[in-house]
């Protein structure tokens, strides 16, 4: 099983270099769609078989070079998670892209630049050593910046210029702090520079420095507040699809999924550095939901609302860290982390595919009318039934109403806070009562998105409107399936499978009390990083 982890990174890797001299000879959107749309589905599979093993910690050296000198890949829990997620929406981008994409031009360049910010994405996930996550960091980042720019009007290179500008600083803060970590440790490998920390009694002041410069950069990467400037611009001006994949999948695999690995599993001080996670989050899940109020531009409310639905999956993965570091022998108080971080686990993988959903109906609007203002698009329901059924359900969805899978995510969210208030500090009931709140504003401005567009007489633009083509219904249509099918996450088997095992693994990191682990759970219960160094000393992982 080890062989195809580096599949993961290969196939989108061989598919940004090929797709181009393949678009370049064919001149065809559809022929040149072919490739990356089955190296896609190659994907989807390997994650697939991943998580068939749930159990199953998969480690493999490039090359066979163990430490010191190898670069490892480590498919544990969390890393399987995203990787899923990653496969799920890029594919059903690509099929969207199809007939959205037609109307660019240079087929092979936009599938090409797709590809390697994928592949960009699924090496920042499982790579094992910090510089490599960096390096890959930059490959999807690069390829990122051009397709933002992709429609070369004034707007869009306004918006990719500000969004490398503003990421070239988050890299800046991300290398100081690969330096200082560096310095100090001697190693890279994260296996071995938390084994460095824990040996050496904890951190010393340089790095609490990159922690500080780890937390700025990434929080970039993940469009935090006050870290957020870039993303308002660049989803509104990216093509639909490319925003689907910013929004669902590129804040979260290059920003939230390092910040935990990061927190949880290599630096400790978990209460401090929890305790951080949870203001940023606060911060961004309340301003980005003002924000999102008083937008007319769909793409930009649809942006303002990301920063708002991350804020909630970076307030629980810190009310969790705060709690496993606090947890010590308290059983119910590691009980009360564990489920925040399953909340916030959770609501990553739900907003991933409604925002997805939510950025592709918006593509869809703008693609039979050409306008994304609210105050232009009135009447669409009975224009576009498919699009118009598909936007309700994510608006649905985000906004948190049962039975889909968004609710259950923010319940257990607000659960979960409510018993660190109880066991930890009172405090915790700010966040508390600051996420019904937001809550709330979101099922109001959702609801306005869906008054503007699917009701009342169609508008100007609307009059000329049909349905899109049916790839671009398609993945609208699966996204929508998926919105609903996310709920069955509460359900005890299909939790065991699929998030359990990332919540093992951060708990584990940050050294709580675990829950006894059955035999084939055992590896899965030690960091990404023990699993390297238990390959380093010979040991099965």
């Amino acid at each position: 099983m080890d062989q195809v982890v580096p599949l993961l990174v290969a196939i989108p890797l061989a598919g940004g270099f090929l797709i181009p001299v393949i678009g370049r000879f064919t001149k065809s959107h559809r022929v040149t769609a072919i490739l990356p749309i089955v190296m896609a589905c190659g994907l989807l599979v390997i994650a697939i078989l991943l998580l068939a093993r749930p159990g199953e910690t998969v480690v493999y050296w490039v090359g066979g070079w163990t430490f010191p000198i190898g670069i490892s890949l480590v498919a544990d829990g969390l890393s399987k998670l995203v990787v899923l997620i990653i496969a799920v929406v890029s594919l059903l981008a690509l099929l969207f892209s199809l007939d959205y994409m037609t109307r660019y031009t240079s087929p092979g360049l936009y599938y090409g630049l797709f590809m390697l910010m994928v592949a960009g994405m699924v090496g920042v996930v499982i790579s094992g050593d910090l510089f490599n996550i960096f390096v890959f960091l930059e490959i999807a980042g690069i390829a990122s910046y051009a397709l933002v720019a992709y429609g070369t009007e004034a707007d869009e290179l306004e918006a990719s210029f500000k969004y490398l500008v503003l990421s070239a600083i988050a890299s800046a803060f991300i290398l100081l702090g690969i330096a200082f970590v560096y310095s100090v440790t001697g190693h890279l490998n994260l296996a071995k520079i938390a084994e460095v920390i824990r040996m050496g009694g904890g951190l010393t002041t340089p790095l609490y420095v990159a922690a500080a410069f780890f937390i700025m950069g990434f929080g970039l990467k993940a469009a935090m507040v006050p870290f957020h400037a870039w993303l308002p611009d660049a989803h509104p001006s990216a093509p639909a699809p490319i925003s689907a994949m910013l929004s669902g999948v590129l804040i979260k695999a290059c920003g939230v999924y390092v910040l935990c690995r990061l927190t949880f599993s290599v630096l400790g001080n978990h209460q401090a550095f929890g305790t951080i996670l949870v203001v940023l989050g606060t911060l961004s899940m309340v301003l980005g939901a003002l924000m999102a109020i008083g937008q007319g531009d769909l793409k930009r409310l649809l942006a303002y609302s990301s920063i708002s639905q991350v804020g909630y999956v970076v307030l629980a993965v810190g009310a969790g860290l705060v709690g496993l570091g606090l947890a010590k022998d308290s059983e119910p108080l590691a009980a009360a982390a564990r489920l925040a971080v399953f909340g916030g686990l959770f609501h990553l993988v739900n907003h991933a595919v409604f925002k997805s959903l939510l950025f592709l109906c918006s593509g869809s609007i703008e693609y039979a009318t050409g306008s994304r203002r609210l105050d232009q698009l009135s009447g669409l329901g009975k224009r576009m039934p498919v699009t118009g059924w598909t936007l309700r359900v994510g608006a649905l969805a985000i906004s948190g109403v049962p039975p889909f899978g968004g609710f259950w995510s923010k319940v257990i969210i607000i659960l979960a806070l409510t018993h660190m208030a109880v066991l930890v500090h009172w405090a915790f009931y700010i966040p508390v009562a600051l996420a019904v709140a937001t809550a709330v504003v979101t099922l109001v401005y959702y609801a306005k998105v869906q008054r503007s567009i699917l009701g009342g007489e169609p508008s100007d633009a609307a009059k000329g409107a049909r349905e899109v083509p049916f790839a671009m219904c398609l993945a609208s249509v699966l996204l929508a399936v998926l919105c609903l099918a996310s709920a069955l996450i509460v359900l005890p088997s299909v939790r065991a499978r699929l998030v359990d095992p990332a919540v093992r693994v951060l708990s584990a990191g940050a050294g709580s009390t675990v829950e006894p682990a059955t035999a084939s759970e055992d590896s899965e219960a030690r960091t990404p990083a023990a699993a390297q160094v238990a390959v380093k000393e010979g040991m099965t992982p």
